[in-house]
């Protein structure tokens, strides 16, 4: 039973925090590329899916410390420093988590009438915030894309030191 619980927690590691990893990290850039007006319009696009990509896999990754939970329980780990430690970390993860997504959503709110508009049922505004040369100058100011590229990075880094701490076990 350890073992298939060990095979669950990893795969729920890759399964369910990798996409949260990867586009979260993607999110910032594609944001500068909405702002400048180098394909403003396939670049909300890309925003509305990288935020739910972010939003359904960060649901998903709840499975990872439960699965995680098991597993020390079962083999009496507990009270292990690296395990305490582990924990705190992932905990400030999720904490990070809890601003990044608000601000993704923020950030595609500001460009307006792209999906998360769309998806919010209400009209787009890309009118209302869209300077004279065609591009969305109110997003810099509601939501710097440097802002969520370093929530990013400190909450992908947080994850990499909790995999380090699972693997090293010092």
């Amino acid at each position: 039973m350890s073992k298939f619980l060990l095979v669950l927690h990893v795969l729920a590691v890759i399964v369910g925090l990798g996409p949260v990893m990867v586009a979260s990290s993607m999110f910032p850039s594609v944001l500068r590329r909405a702002t400048t007006g180098a394909d403003a319009a396939g670049a909300r696009g890309a925003l509305g899916v990288l935020n739910r990509i972010c939003r359904v896999y960060a649901a998903i990754s709840i499975a990872v410390p439960v699965f995680g939970f098991g597993l020390a329980s079962m083999h009496g780990g507990m009270g292990k420093p690296w395990l305490i430690a582990s924990i705190i970390l992932t905990v400030v993860a999720a904490g990070v988590l809890v601003f990044l997504l608000p601000a993704q959503q923020s950030a595609l709110e500001a460009l307006g009438g792209g999906a998360a508009a769309e998806a919010a049922g209400t009209p787009g505004t890309a009118d209302a915030v869209q300077g004279a040369g065609g591009t969305a100058t109110a997003t810099a100011e509601a939501v710097s894309p440097g802002r969520l590229a370093m929530l990013a990075g400190i909450f992908n880094l947080l994850w990499v030191v909790v995999a380090v701490l699972m693997i090293v076990r010092p």
